[in-house]
Formats: C-alpha cells, structure tokens, sequence
C-alpha cells in the first residue's frame, strides 16, 4: 500500500475504531441493552439478519423504491430548471413551489401523501419530492452561468439546437446537474426510508425499523439503522464514482 493509501486508510479507520470504542464503553456504563446495545450485540443481530432471506428482499424493495424516486425527482427537476430558464411564465408559477418543497418538512409531505397516493408510492414520491428542487436549483444556475458572448457567437453562426445543446448548454450546465445529483441521493435515501418507517410498507427497512421500537426490540433498532448508514454511504460512493467518469473538466 502507498504512503498516500496508508494515510487515507488511517484517517478512515481511527475515527471508527474511537467512535465503536465510545459507543461500546457508554453500553457497558449503562448495563443495559434495552436501553443500549452494545456494537457486538448490534453486529450480532444484523447478522442474524443478514442470513435471511426475507432481509434482502427488504432491503431489495427498498432499494429500488430509492432508485425510482431518485430517478424520477432528478428527471423532474432537470425539466423544471430547463423549463423555468427559458420561460418567465413557467418561472413564474414553479419557482414559488420550488421554494415550498425546500421549506416544508419531509414528515409533512409524508403524511399528506399517505392521504393521496397508495402506500407503496409513499416512499418513492417523498424521496422524488426531496430532489427535485435541488436538481432544479441546480440546473437553472448551470445555464445562466452560460457564456453571454459563447450564446450570440451561436445565433450569429445560426447553430442548430441540437448542437447548441451539445455544444454550449451541456459543458454549462453538467457541473452544476452533477454535484446536485451527488447531494441529493442521502436526502432521497433518508426521507425514503422516513416514509417507509411511517406509512409501513409490507417489504420494506423503515417498516423494520418501526417494528423494532413498536416492540422495545433496541438491538434490532440499531441494526437496522446500521443497514440504512450502510447503505447510504455505499449509495453515495457509488453514485459519486459513477458522475466522476462524466464530470467535465473545469
């Protein structure tokens, strides 16, 4: 391993080892598991978990409610910036509710859906609602910070729209559309999972988790909650090493 590879594994694995170490000592102050699992009896329990295979399809499900939500909130909210850069009447009537979903709470939305869409849709339009203003956001300032001179060079020389997509939007605006995609996939994750915990979905990690502190079941409460940190930097990292081959240089 390089020194540089050595360094960064360092600075990964100190600050675990201080944070379990932190937490298994405050677990056995307390003495009481109840109230405090230890990091073994959590690792324990998410291994008897694990070897289920009710718990991938739980986790399966979740996923991919995640992934649809993300999908779409990201698809919306590309569309809404290009729409509402172009047009001040559009902007005029999104940019108001772009701003109320970035100010309303996620456990408002949540319950509001639970009334108007099926339980399983749930989790899917919450995470979609937590991406699509940022995307949006995003996008809208990605093709204002096009070049003013680049834009009449183009409509002198007559450029087709394809090409001023391809030639001048694009480069302006992949910067901006990817560092909003890399911020929002926690926060779709997050409130997707938040929606499952209060809407309780047949398959799912957030009915799991409601059912852990419905029946005082502690241990499995933070193992589950281990599963969702899991995979949401897994998520993260993915999504982040996936736009870095894309990203165009600045």
């Amino acid at each position: 391993m390089s020194p540089k590879g050595r360094n960064k594994f360092i600075s990964i694995l100190l600050p675990l080892l201080f944070w379990v170490g932190l937490w298994a000592l405050a677990a056995q102050a307390v003495g009481k598991p109840f109230l405090l699992p230890s990091p073994l009896l959590t690792a324990e329990t998410l291994l008897a978990q694990a070897v289920l295979p009710a718990f991938w399809q739980k986790t399966g499900l979740t996923l991919l409610r995640m992934t649809g939500g993300y999908l779409l909130g990201a698809l919306l909210g590309a569309v809404c910036g290009v729409l509402t850069h172009f047009s001040a009447i559009v902007s005029a009537l999104l940019s108001p509710m772009m701003r109320l979903l970035r100010a309303t709470p996620v456990a408002s939305f949540i319950l509001l859906l639970l009334l108007w869409v099926g339980t399983t849709w749930v989790p899917v339009v919450a995470a979609a609602m937590m991406v699509i203003p940022i995307i949006w956001g995003n996008v809208e300032k990605g093709l204002e910070s096009t070049d003013a001179q680049l834009l009449e060079l183009t409509a002198a020389y007559q450029f087709s729209a394809a090409k001023k997509l391809r030639l001048l939007y694009l480069p302006s605006v992949l910067p901006f559309l990817f560092a909003a995609a890399k911020t929002s996939i926690g926060l779709a994750w997050k409130a997707g999972v938040a929606a499952e915990v209060l809407c309780v979905p047949k398959f799912a990690i957030g009915t799991e988790i409601y059912r852990s502190k419905l029946y005082l079941e502690t241990p499995a409460l933070f193992a589950w909650t281990a599963v969702v940190i899991l995979f949401s930097f897994l998520i993260e990292k993915l999504i982040g090493a996936a736009l870095s081959r894309w990203e165009v240089p600045s």
